[in-house]
């Protein structure tokens, strides 16, 4: 696939693309993002066939420009021969309580992309999994698994990264109850969300068990 045309910098695409993910999300310094790489895909080539270190280490750039402003922690995704177990500096696993696992990705087990971030920590380690706030998925490698529900879609300006598509999403808090629930606080209007009155209506005759009120 022909990319002419395209940002001419994989770090410039990365940077865009990851900017308008952390302001879709609101993610605020602290908060985790999981990135699934594939380098074979952005070559052009069918992911786990032509892992690249340099096309690793452009991503890495991109990302860490954005990092550097927005503070959340990056999370890198290893392939499957290492069960998908992600990269991270061992004091963000031991403060999280993630399991942490017995191994050091490299390019053939693990993935380039796995094995480039790996050496880049101060003190890295592999955990088992996590439950990120955001994630960004470079050539369709499924980082859904390290994704905290429920998933929300990003469509980004730069759909691919090199010649791999990209994929977005941040997640947000499950929204709980049934009909008469509220998601938000209100101004005092003397409702509970949704134009429902706290009272029953006297005017039903039927009491507040009636109406389906809770305790």
């Amino acid at each position: 696939m022909d990319t002419t045309g395209r940002d001419s910098s994989i770090a410039d695409q990365v940077e865009t693309a990851l900017t308008e993910l952390v302001e879709a999300g609101a993610i605020k310094p602290g908060r985790r993002i999981v990135f699934g790489v594939s380098t074979s895909e952005v070559r052009g080539r069918r992911i786990g066939t032509s892992g690249a270190e340099e096309i690793a280490a452009q991503i890495y750039e991109g990302v860490e420009r954005v990092r550097s402003k927005a503070g959340f922690h990056a999370l890198w995704q290893c392939c499957e021969h290492l069960n998908r177990a992600v990269v991270t500096e061992r004091e963000q696993a031991e403060k999280m309580g993630w399991t942490i696992v017995s191994a050091v990705p490299v390019r053939k087990a693990g993935g380039s992309m796995a094995a480039y971030a790996y050496r880049k920590q101060a003190d890295p380690c592999l955990v088992e999994a996590v439950q990120a706030d955001a994630g960004f998925d470079i050539g369709e490698t499924l980082i859904g698994m390290h994704l905290r529900p429920v998933a929300v879609p990003v469509r980004p300006s730069v759909p691919w990264i090199g010649q791999a598509r990209l994929t977005m999403a941040y997640s947000r808090p499950k929204l709980i109850g049934g009909e008469r629930a509220v998601y938000r606080m209100e101004e005092e209007t003397g409702t509970n969300g949704a134009g429902s009155t706290n009272e029953p209506d006297p005017s039903s005759g039927s009491n507040a068990a009636d109406n389906g009120t809770c305790d």
